[in-house]
């Protein structure tokens, strides 16, 4: 069985090394003037979200088992040890369809910043703002 401080030590390791990712993921969004890097920068954002709602949906359980249920049919007792030693399907099924979201919002921005380019030769917000004759700060 794993050590309790061994498992609060790793999950305290990750959760600080997500709320870095979403850090600098939005610090590279806001500050950031090159259009590609926003959307490495949202990419990661979106990753560090999906990343962290799995963490939520985790259950450190030994052992380990699938969840097949043996006894047909099962008694009372059996269907609560199968929900007790399993983990929420809920924030997997979401994750999965963020990810496909993510996905598709991906290449719609990789598919403007291409236009973007297309038209003004750069991808570069500040120099797109004084093309425009707008103020970018």
């Amino acid at each position: 069985m794993m050590n309790i401080n061994l498992y609060m030590f790793t999950f305290t390791i990750i959760i600080v090394s997500l709320i870095v990712n979403l850090a600098l993921s939005l610090y590279g969004v806001l500050v950031k003037p090159n259009i590609v890097k926003k959307i490495i920068s949202l990419t990661i954002l979106g990753d560090s979200a999906n990343t962290f709602a799995i963490l939520i949906g985790y259950r450190a359980i030994y052992p380990v088992s699938p969840p097949v249920q043996l006894n047909i049919p099962p008694s009372p007792s059996d269907v609560f040890q199968l929900t007790s030693l399993s983990v929420d399907p809920l924030p997997q099924a979401l994750v999965l369809t963020a990810i496909v979201i993510g996905l598709a919002v991906n290449i719609f921005l990789i598919f403007l910043a291409i236009q973007i380019h297309r038209l003004y030769g750069t991808l570069d917000m500040r120099e797109i703002a004084r093309i425009k004759g707008v103020g970018y700060e």
